[in-house]
């Protein structure tokens, strides 16, 4: 499935066929391929352990996947560990009733301080970004790099703008500028600016750079909630 139709209304347009070529090329994805090999092989033990605690925690579903948009619109879905209740949706509805003002927190950034929804086992995954280990499948079938940009859904790339055919560029991260310069401190339009500056000056040793910084930033839990 693609989005192109439904992305008509953006400020450009999406190439026809294959669209733009990814960023990085050959080198990008067979490091890509070759490090979510290695990792899903090393972390196995870890991620059994994470898929147990989320399982008992409410009996709920190990992970979660939500649709997002890729490299020239493609639609992947995206898989994290669950966070949230199973019932998030009415928690969620309830909790904007009871607190209007969150509601344009939400609209804003698409993101809550305090988030209703999340569990106590989800917590603790979030802080330590634990719930999106997941996505290393994602990277292993192609649909997501180790270093991109924020992955999004389709009525936020609208919020881009033109910064939006920078995002298409590329095939979204697991880590990026975003993760490494504050995260959910920063607002949308920085993070907007952080993807586009990434794409326009991409090289492999940014790429790199990125990964080591991330482990700090994850380690501090700087910027997440």
């Amino acid at each position: 499935m693609r989005y192109a139709a439904r992305l008509a209304n953006l400020p450009f347009r999406l190439r026809k066929g294959n669209g733009h070529p990814p960023i990085g090329g050959i080198c990008k994805r067979g490091f890509d391929f070759a490090g979510a090999f290695l990792a899903l092989a090393l972390l196995s033990p870890l991620l059994l352990m994470l898929a147990t605690l989320v399982k008992f925690s409410d009996g709920g579903r190990i992970l979660y996947g939500h649709r997002r948009v890729g490299r020239n619109g493609a639609s992947f879905v995206c898989l994290k560990f669950r966070t949230m209740a199973e019932n998030g949706d009415e928690i969620m509805q309830a909790h904007f009733e009871r607190y209007p003002q969150s509601r344009q927190e939400w609209l804003a950034t698409r993101k809550l301080q305090y988030d209703p929804r999340v569990t106590r086992v989800g917590l603790v995954l979030r802080k330590l970004s634990l719930d999106e280990l997941p996505q290393l499948m994602n990277i292993l079938k192609g649909e997501m790099s180790f270093v991109g940009p924020r992955p999004v859904v389709e009525d936020e790339l609208k919020l881009y703008g033109t910064a939006a055919e920078f995002y298409l560029k590329s095939r979204p991260g697991l880590t990026g500028l975003w993760q490494i310069s504050g995260r959910n401190d920063v607002s949308y339009s920085t993070r907007v600016a952080y993807d586009r500056h990434y794409v326009e000056n991409w090289s492999f040793a940014a790429d790199i750079i990125i990964i080591f910084k991330t482990f700090p930033a994850v380690l501090s839990s700087r910027g997440s909630y």
